[in-house]
């Protein structure tokens, strides 16, 4: 039979309004529903058309958090007498086993071996995510040296990575920092520099500070035209007004109208350019990213059953990789920052870890984020404190990226 738990829902996901809490019934599937309960004035009794809450729905919620916050901090399946000694429950160690077999028969926990403890299955997990976790804000020194260390970056590169150590420092797992994605960012500054000779370098500067650089060799040009100073600057001119407030990706159809409108013996040079930045922000260009902490995952602390391997390899296939973090930041309801456990993930090599992800930067105009940042972890992670941690380093990141 299904297992009925009364939830008072966590700042992060929900506000209650006076006298109503969530009813939860967990089946034997594992599968989760709820539904909103007002409570009867002045009686303090809950009454929903399927039945009561009662005292122990919010106690079974309450040893599950329980064994997620034991097990990870300890590593260790967590036995009815150690949640009793470490937690003010208020009932008897036979009643907590009774709780514990409840949660296992709806596929909450499960129990590793034969005599020993408790441990929470990915179901258990998201249900801790989803219901119970309560993310923790930062200490003031730590939003301190966040702010400090981002700002004293020199350039993009360096702001990624110092971004990406602050993550996997925090965490202890691995951290995921993807460049600004160029076709949903601005440009900010396009340059033509003469190099000599009958070469430019093309630099592309968006608005996130990425740049692109290019060397192109200049066309013959016909007729009396001069490739001067004045004449490369006037067609720099032009490029940069055609540009302005688009994305980069509809900069060649701006840049053709500049082409059809200059000299005619300018336009070949201007559709050289414009194809130029075509190839600056192309595919190849959106598969940057920056992987710190890898070593995290060899901390003794750090366990996978199928070994390690597996999820090095699942890290090196970076476009799949990128692929799964642009999912996640842009599924409708994920809130600020998204949680995929275990099976979830859907990549085979991250079976039995969970990627904490959020988004960073500018909005683009359909909403989304222009780049995303993330963790990388075991299935059993601090997950309230890596969501912190995560969205913090956004944040800042967001700040101190050019706007």
């Amino acid at each position: 039979m299904p297992v009925h738990l009364r939830v008072v829902a966590g700042p992060r996901k929900m506000a209650l309004a006076p006298g109503e809490c969530q009813h939860v019934t967990i089946h034997r599937t594992g599968h989760v529903t709820s539904a909103m309960r007002q409570t009867a004035p002045g009686t303090g009794a809950t009454e929903t058309a399927e039945g009561r809450a009662t005292v122990s729905e919010d106690r079974r919620l309450e040893v599950l958090r329980a064994i997620v916050e034991d097990y990870v901090a300890t590593q260790e399946p967590v036995g009815s007498r150690v949640l009793t000694e470490r937690h003010r429950l208020g009932v008897s160690p036979a009643t907590i086993r009774n709780d514990m077999a409840a949660l296992e028969e709806a596929g909450l926990i499960a129990q590793p071996h034969t005599s020993a403890g408790r441990i929470p299955t990915d179901k258990g997990y998201r249900l801790f995510v989803d219901r119970l976790a309560q993310v923790r804000p930062l200490s003031s020194p730590q939003k301190r040296a966040i702010e400090t260390l981002l700002s004293q970056g020199i350039d993009l590169d360096d702001v990624l990575a110092r971004a990406g150590r602050l993550v996997a420092q925090l965490t202890g797992q691995v951290a995921v920092v993807q460049y600004p994605s160029l076709r949903r960012s601005g440009l900010r500054h396009l340059e033509l520099v003469p190099v000599g000779g009958d070469r430019l370098l093309v630099v592309v500067i968006a608005d996130t500070g990425r740049v692109e650089q290019r060397f192109v060799e200049v066309p013959d040009l016909q007729g009396d035209v001069v490739l001067d100073d004045v004449t490369l600057g006037d067609l720099r001119t032009r490029l940069n007004i055609a540009a302005a407030g688009r994305h980069l990706a509809d900069l060649p159809a701006a840049f053709a109208g500049v082409a059809e409108h200059v000299d005619p013996a300018l336009g070949p040079l201007a559709r050289l350019i414009a194809g130029t930045v075509v190839d600056a922000i192309g595919e190849r260009s959106e598969e940057r990213i920056v992987l710190a902490g890898t070593a995290n995952l060899a901390r003794s602390t750090i366990r996978f059953e199928q070994g390690l391997r597996p999820v090095l390899e699942a890290l090196e296939e970076q476009v799949v990789l990128l692929g799964l973090l642009t999912e996640m930041a842009g599924e409708p309801g994920a809130g600020p920052v998204a949680v995929r456990i275990g099976s979830e993930v859907g990549l085979e090599g991250l079976s039995e870890a969970s990627v904490v992800t959020t988004g960073y930067g500018p909005a683009a105009d359909d909403g989304g984020p222009v780049a995303t940042l993330s963790s990388i972890g075991p299935t059993r992670m601090d997950y309230p404190a890596t969501m912190a941690a995560v969205r913090a380093v956004a944040r800042y990141l967001s700040r101190v990226l050019p706007s």
